[in-house]
């Protein structure tokens, strides 16, 4: 599991903002989880895929990554 459960909590708050009406909060939470893959990358290596949801990440705020392990 290492560092990657904080993506999962990052999906968690996005849906929780998604539900509320709180679309700035939603956004920022959607750059936070790209900079949170980016940056496990990084000092892990690569991170596993995921499926893709609709706004390029699983379900609202999860996250994807390829070979490389860069969020896509």
């Amino acid at each position: 599991m290492g560092n990657t459960w904080i993506i999962d909590v990052i999906a968690d708050l996005k849906t929780f903002a998604d539900q509320n009406e709180l679309p700035l909060l939603s956004r920022q939470l959607s750059e936070t989880a790209k900079v949170a893959v980016a940056e496990i990358t990084s000092t892990v290596g690569e991170i596993p895929a995921r499926p893709q949801g609709e706004d390029g990440y699983v379900g609202v705020g999860g996250w994807t990554a390829g070979g490389s392990g860069q969020p896509q």
